[in-house]
């Protein structure tokens, strides 16, 4: 007889009074803020932890004490809906929330002052802006259960105004890494998240191009990753090498190893456009590059394969943009 595997979901099934109506609000809040995401009308489900049993269980009290009805189980799917998608939902919904962080964090920053020092109300006033958005950005990875897209680009964006918030204040500011020589690299596993996107299939195309041609690469789930020794990360969180302010890891790589490189800087400004969807460049091939790297992630699966065909498109497009004029 097959034993039955552990359940990887819980779901709260609830039924909530119409009135008072802001019994629904209140419960939908306070769903959205533990991070559930919803499978069907009144069906929230969470992964299977000790944590999630807990905050559901608090949702399930406050549903019965004002006058509504709710059921707690363990889940596994077998039929309708997969745990990819469910993953899916989750990865959506805090996509998105990064995103939303990322816009005010942008927002910030194109009021501030180009340079110069800050006035003391100025000051003021983005000390609060980031103190708010670094709490923000901590509430939702705490609630980022399979690594979504786009907590780079947020943390960086946040990271960058911390700085300008200490420029000229003699208080320590985040501490930017030091330039790196290509040799200190040569032979080392480069690891990011699975599921390989613009910035990242970019960046391991550069790494492989003009760092480390015998570069290896390791594609793992990013939440709760332990680098092994020799190992170099990049495009996850607290990775050696990811987004720093406004730029995005293509970007940070070529500044850290010094690649001054005209065709490299032309690739650069289409990856940040595309994986930073803030326009910064506008280069007339952004649209293009953006509708085949979409195309090869729906194609291609694999994170192997996603790379081979990624490296073939940015190969070609170094040789376009290197070319010297007739």
């Amino acid at each position: 007889m097959r034993v039955a595997s552990r359940a990887r979901w819980l779901l709260l099934i609830h039924q909530i009074p119409p009135k008072p109506a802001y019994l629904r609000v209140k419960i939908g809040r306070h769903l959205q803020r533990i991070g559930a995401v919803a499978i069907k009308n009144s069906v929230y489900v969470l992964p299977a932890t000790d944590q999630a049993r807990e905050d559901f269980a608090w949702v399930y009290r406050e549903i019965v004490d004002g006058g509504g009805e709710a059921s707690g189980c363990e889940a596994r799917f077998f039929e309708g809906v997969s745990d990819e998608q469910i993953e899916g939902l989750f990865h959506a919904a805090r996509s998105a929330d990064y995103e939303a962080l990322a816009g005010d964090a942008r927002a910030v920053q194109k009021a501030l002052p180009r340079r110069g020092e800050l006035s003391g109300e100025r000051r003021a006033a983005l000390e609060a802006d980031v103190a708010r958005l670094k709490k923000r950005l901590a509430e939702i990875t705490s609630i980022d259960f399979f690594g979504a897209t786009g907590r780079e680009s947020a943390s960086g964006l946040v990271s960058g105004l911390e700085a300008r918030l200490h420029e000229g204040t003699g208080r320590a500011s985040p501490k930017r890494p030091a330039a790196m020589r290509v040799e200190e690299v040569r032979g080392r596993v480069w690891v990011t998240r699975k599921g390989i996107h613009v910035d990242r299939i970019g960046s391991a195309w550069l790494v492989r191009r003009f760092i480390d041609p015998e570069a290896r690469f390791k594609f793992v789930i990013s939440k709760g990753y332990t680098p092994e020794p020799g190992e170099l990360r990049f495009d996850m969180f607290e990775a050696e090498f990811t987004h720093e302010g406004d730029h995005c890891t293509f970007e940070v790589l070529m500044g850290r190893f010094g690649l001054d490189d005209p065709a490299l800087r032309a690739i650069a400004e289409i990856i940040h456009d595309i994986d930073l969807k803030d326009a910064k460049f506008a280069r007339p091939e952004t649209a293009g590059v953006e509708r085949v790297i979409n195309g090869l992630s729906i194609a291609r699966r694999s994170d192997e394969e996603r790379l081979t065909f990624g490296a073939a498109l940015f190969d070609d497009l170094y040789a376009a943009f290197a070319r010297k004029p007739d």
